[in-house]
């Protein structure tokens, strides 16, 4: 079955650390882009967080979590971190990973094809 799976949230004081793990099985990520959004509640829109590309020679980092989050992938895994150091009661959202076939980053969430099921991250004292 082709999915992604993230893992590694919860709940933190502000100020603390959390990394977060996207496990892909069923397909190899090694040619995909890999895409952390997050949601936060109220309705709004889902943003681009950060974004790796299948070369690990790009990354892009919302200027909201530069300095403070650090994207990773270990292709001998099949899974890609979100390091998150710092963390705000802002960061405070459910975080989804996906893929996109490309070579190109690209932080537009329809441009993503296979989404995880989201992983819940609350910052609050």
């Amino acid at each position: 079955q082709v999915q992604l799976v993230e893992s590694g949230g919860g709940l933190v004081q502000p100020g603390g650390s959390l990394r977060l793990s996207c496990a892909a099985s069923g397909f190899t990520l090694d040619y995909y882009v890999i895409g952390w959004f997050r949601q936060a509640p109220g309705g709004k829109e889902r943003e681009g967080v950060s974004v790796i590309s299948a070369s690990k020679g790009s990354t892009y980092y919302a200027d909201s979590v530069k300095g403070r989050f650090t994207i990773s992938r270990d292709d001998a895994k099949n899974t890609v971190y979100l390091q998150m150091n710092s963390l705000k009661p802002e960061d405070t959202a459910v975080y989804y990973c996906a893929t996109r076939r490309s070579t190109r980053i690209a932080v537009t969430p329809d441009l993503y094809d296979l989404w995880g099921q989201g992983t819940q991250v609350t910052v609050s004292s």
